[in-house]
């Protein structure tokens, strides 16, 4: 199914997408810097106020942050939050974007968040509920919609296990 039959998606499933991904990204983070500035607490005097500690932290941050969204973009074409919210990024052939435009997007989700998130608002208005980032990168948001598999349904979880054990290979009983 290309982009164009897929309902494209819009400005409320896109905000708890990408707060589920900050959530993630915020905890994961603070754990990781917890873990790291104690390790280094015990074996260095710096201090964590310092404006190199500050600097190395947001800087860290940043990589973090970019790198998240980028790999994700370009590996999966989702990135977790997403995910969860059944949505999915295509470029203009229908497939994840590759590299260059995911940076390009995640360029533009910047730009797009300057101007009080007003980047962000031409969801709102655009027939392919496109925000700036996603003009600028030539990509569009759509729900993923899965196919079925094409299996019979099963009624129960016991009849589901005689199913997976039925198909297996026969066994020998003398291992």
């Amino acid at each position: 199914m290309s982009a164009d039959e897929e309902p494209y998606a819009g400005l409320v499933t896109r905000t708890v997408a990408l707060a589920m991904d900050a959530v993630a990204l915020t905890v994961g983070f603070a754990v990781a810097s917890g873990v790291v500035g104690l390790i280094l607490s015990l074996f260095t005097a710096v201090q964590v106020t310092s404006p190199g500690a500050v600097v190395g932290v947001a800087g860290g941050w940043t990589l973090v942050v970019a790198s998240y969204f980028v790999l994700f973009w370009t590996l999966a074409g989702a990135t977790p939050g997403m995910r969860l919210m059944r949505m999915r990024v295509l470029d203009g052939r229908g497939e994840p974007p590759r590299l260059g435009r995911a940076v390009l997007r995640l360029i533009g989700a910047v730009l797009a968040a300057i101007p009080l998130f007003a980047g962000y608002l031409l969801v709102l208005v655009d027939d392919r509920r496109r925000g700036l980032h996603d003009m600028i990168a030539r990509t569009v948001v759509v729900y993923a919609t899965e196919e079925p598999p094409e299996e019979e349904p099963q009624s129960s979880s016991s009849s589901r296990a005689f199913t997976t054990a039925s198909r297996r290979e026969p066994t020998s009983s003398l291992r």
